[in-house]
């Protein structure tokens, strides 16, 4: 580049391009010291972040009559009146996994759903307000999943329990 450019450049700017490249360069390295340090201590429990705004499944089944629980939902229904109902243990990490799975499987249906609704009267339309809305019909697919009775989950966790 061209001294007579770069000092053209500077008057234009009144000196303020540079400041904004060395702050801009000062950033980049702070987060990437950030992203390096990212440790397993800040990790909470089993593979979320602290700050996640998700509800999540852990917990949500913690007694000991929830370990040997009949299937719900379409895992229900038998094509044979002579095969035994499966058990399905509630409080395992399986059947927490298979419901973060039916979970996703809801937001998507909720998802196309939402398409269908025409915007404009609802008003929201800026980044905060979708990103809001996101976390909303995140959290409505997980109390859906938690107490809609789908069956999903236990398929799920029938079909990989075996």
């Amino acid at each position: 580049m061209n001294i007579g450019l770069i000092n053209s450049y500077s008057g234009i700017t009144n000196g303020n391009g540079a400041l904004q490249a060395s702050k801009m360069n000062g950033d980049k390295a702070k987060f990437s010291e950030l992203l390096e340090t990212l440790s397993s201590s800040q990790v909470a429990e089993q593979g979320r972040l602290n700050g996640d705004f998700k509800t999540g499944f852990a917990g949500t089944y913690t007694a000991e009559s929830e370990t040997h629980t009949l299937a719900r939902g379409a895992a229900a229904n038998q094509a044979n009146d002579h095969v035994k109902s499966k058990t399905i243990d509630k409080t395992s990490k399986l059947y927490e996994k298979s419901m973060e799975l039916e979970s996703y499987f809801v937001k998507q249906m909720l998802s196309e759903m939402r398409k269908t609704v025409n915007k404009s009267a609802l008003g929201g339309n800026d980044f905060a307000g979708k990103m809001y809305e996101d976390m909303l019909f995140d959290e409505y697919a997980t109390s859906m999943t938690k107490n809609a009775g789908f069956g999903l989950a236990d398929q799920i966790y029938l079909s990989l329990a075996q």
